[in-house]
């Protein structure tokens, strides 16, 4: 595991969350909202979980407070790129809680950085009883972004048969280009159709993700006063990093403590 930092990726993560504090108005506490992670650099970032050191920031600049979530580690992975897939949860819940628009756009800034790098994306979606390949294998970001916008949504939840549609177009792909990595990333709420057995399902649908690609990162959508905390058990399953989807559409995190998001006094910004 490389133990070195990407600074220009680390110094954009922090710059970047700092002005969404500003702009939301939020604390920039650890506790608070957090965009740090949209683009890639989230995604690559969660998944090689590297050590990185600490940065400095330039001499006559405002001072730029570096966290560990801001941190970046750079994955090698040659002069190929990465496939990356996408898998995302279309059920129901996902459209009732008008989270769709916002995952669209973040997933839509990640598929224009995978161009810019020479990756190629897919795209899984999955609602009602089975998951369907949205888009195969592909550089073109300009069919990837249609498919995206044309991604339906309602149903329920077959999150194993998302996961291990993930799995399959992975290994098979691997036979095409085994020089290429393969990062999965997940958006859902855990929540899975069929009660206890479907959410076993997942779970070793997870397993067998986990065991196919080369890392995964897991954003959790679940909403609500009552959490369940399935993400976090499908993460588990999978050797995953799990994080709040308000990473990936810079909304605030619900999670959060009320003092950290509110708005700071008018010729004040939360530093």
């Amino acid at each position: 595991m490389s133990d070195d930092l990407a600074v220009p990726a680390t110094l954009r993560a922090a710059a970047l969350r700092r002005a969404t504090a500003r702009r939301t108005g939020a604390s920039s506490s650890p506790h608070g909202a957090d965009a740090s992670g949209v683009g890639s650099a989230t995604t690559r970032g969660a998944a090689s979980e590297g050590r990185p050191g600490a940065a400095t920031p330039a001499a006559g600049r405002p001072r730029l407070d570096v966290r560990p979530e801001d941190q970046r580690t750079p994955i090698r992975a040659g002069r190929e790129g990465t496939l990356v897939v996408f898998c995302v949860d279309a059920s129901g819940s996902m459209g009732a809680r008008k989270r769709m628009a916002a995952v669209k756009d973040a997933a839509l800034g990640l598929l224009l950085d995978a161009y810019q790098r020479r990756d190629r994306v897919a795209l899984i979606a999955f609602r009602g009883t089975t998951a369907d390949v949205v888009l195969a294998p592909t550089g073109s970001v300009e069919r990837a972004a249609d498919r995206l916008a044309r991604l339906a949504t309602g149903g329920g939840t077959p999150l194993a048969a998302g996961l291990d549609a993930a799995s399959t177009l992975i290994a098979a792909h691997r036979l095409r280009d085994p020089e290429r990595r393969a990062l999965c990333v997940v958006v859902t709420d855990g929540r899975a159709s069929g009660g206890k057995a479907g959410l076993a399902a997942a779970e070793r649908a997870a397993a067998r993700l986990g065991r196919t690609a080369d890392g995964i990162v897991l954003f959790d959508s679940e909403q609500g006063r009552v959490r369940l905390g399935l993400g976090r058990r499908i993460a588990d399953a999978a050797g995953a990093r799990l994080l709040p989807v308000s990473v990936l559409t810079g909304e605030p995190d619900p999670r959060s403590r009320p003092s950290d998001r509110t708005a700071a006094p008018a010729g004040r910004v939360a530093a």
